[in-house]
């Protein structure tokens, strides 16, 4: 009888893309995936750690599992393991950790702890410990995908580890210095991918913008999306979060030539204070973000730019708070995700003067939100009246209706009524209204 795994992700792109990967790896070896609920044998938690509320959920899912099914296999895999290190060796709902750059070993790691529970009782013993020197390592581990559940759009994982070091990010000491994929593993992946019916790219990266730096020879983002760009099948190629400083001219204007690549663009800005900014050690000012706009801008007509934002950073003066606000609202953002501070151990921030209390970075929070919905709708109903191209992806019922869903270019979620199935379908569509955070049109021919 086959083994019942039960797989939860939490956190980014990347932890997703792994969590694809682990799941096809089982597969192909005889498990069976179940829904993450109680009857499952073996349950695997992909978990993060960016924030303590993502260190929290965490803790709750790996509870959650063990509690689901005592007798089940439950491990711990992730960037919160890789943290915590032999201090989560003593939790009682974990069986096995199972640290980052470790994942590819998932199968041999089940088999030896299966074999050993025939040998040894296993009550109340630590957790098997599989985790590396993350910090300490050159090497990128070697995961692939040959389908997604998504069979319009495929995350791509190219990058691993930072560099960076921002003042207030744990995420270089759970995930490691940069390393790079293999460009020739990454285009044989999309190839896989395209001939399977993915005909969207989405390459992403815990830095991105490093992509290449490692190799002897020196590599590029834009040299590997050139390549891309020249698979059959591939359709569209999407970006994940970039580096500010990777929009020079010369980046903007050599992948505008590629017209595959989506105009939506992240780039993380986190605050709009050059004060702020520096404390944070994130390594350019806001007169040069304001520059990387531009420049995109430049290139495309009407891209959407998305960022993060944090709030209530250590020091952060009314002032400076202000003088981010208005950064923000200057620049005419299509999306803002807004983050309140959260301390993790370890950073050069969590042992910052000036704390800022809770409800204080809670009406900050607000007034980015506020200003972020205002903008957001500004941008959207832009192409009221426009014709988009619509990646179309699922079935929605909207007002007892049917309908098809899917994403425009600039990654806006739009809508068509359609009692023909749509999925799959890359169509034109003509705007003529907007509800919610939704655009509604019409297939047009």
């Amino acid at each position: 009888m086959s083994r019942r795994v039960a797989l939860h992700n939490l956190g980014c792109k990347v932890n997703a893309y792994e969590m694809e990967a682990m799941q096809q790896e089982l597969e192909d070896s005889g498990y069976e995936i179940v829904p993450f609920a109680p009857g499952a044998d073996i349950y695997i938690i992909n978990t993060c750690t960016v924030t303590n509320i993502a260190d929290r959920k965490s803790r709750q899912m790996l509870h959650k599992a063990k509690k689901m099914n005592p007798h089940a296999i439950v491990i711990a895999a992730g960037c919160y393991v890789q943290i915590q290190g032999e201090k989560i060796a003593k939790d009682p709902s974990i069986d096995i950790v199972l640290g980052n750059n470790e994942k590819n070993r998932l199968i041999d790691v089940l088999n030896e702890y299966e074999d050993a529970c025939f040998l040894k009782d296993r009550e109340n013993t630590d957790a098997d410990m599989h985790m590396i020197d993350i910090n300490h390592t050159s090497e990128y581990e070697p995961l692939s995908i040959a389908g997604t559940g998504e069979y319009t759009r495929a995350y791509i994982k190219v990058q691993d580890g930072c560099n960076q070091f921002c003042s207030y990010c744990v995420i270089p000491f759970a995930r490691g210095r940069v390393r790079s994929r293999q460009r020739e593993d990454i285009v044989e992946e999309c190839k896989r991918l395209a001939q399977s019916g993915h005909q969207e790219m989405v390459l992403t990266g815990i830095h991105l913008s490093s992509y290449g730096a490692d190799f002897d020879e020196k590599d590029s983002l834009l040299g590997l999306i050139r390549v891309i760009h020249e698979i059959k099948g591939v359709k569209r190629i999407r970006l994940g979060s970039l580096e500010p400083r990777i929009v020079t001219e010369e980046f903007a204007k050599e992948i505008s030539f590629l017209k595959k690549v989506c105009p939506h663009f992240h780039l993380s800005l986190q605050s709009g204070c050059d004060s702020t900014l520096n404390r944070m050690n994130r390594k350019y000012t806001s007169k040069e973000y304001r520059e990387s706009c531009r420049m995109l801008r430049k290139y495309y007509d009407n891209p959407a730019i998305t960022t993060d934002v944090i709030v209530g950073f250590p020091g952060e003066t009314p002032e400076e708070f202000e003088e981010s606000r208005a950064f923000v609202e200057s620049v005419h953002f299509f999306e803002t995700h807004i983050f309140k501070y959260s301390s993790r151990e370890g950073t050069r921030a969590a042992v910052m003067p000036g704390r800022i209390s809770e409800n204080i970075k809670h009406g900050r929070s607000q007034t980015l939100l506020a200003l972020d919905e205002k903008r957001r709708t500004e941008y959207m109903e832009q192409f009221i009246g426009h014709r988009v191209e619509v990646l179309f992806e699922e079935p929605v019922e909207i007002d007892g209706e049917q309908y098809y869903a899917g994403y425009t270019r600039e990654y806006i979620r739009t809508a068509v009524k359609s009692e023909t199935p749509l999925s799959g379908a890359l169509t034109p569509v003509m705007i003529h209204s907007r509800k919610d955070n939704l655009l509604l049109g019409e297939t047009f021919h």
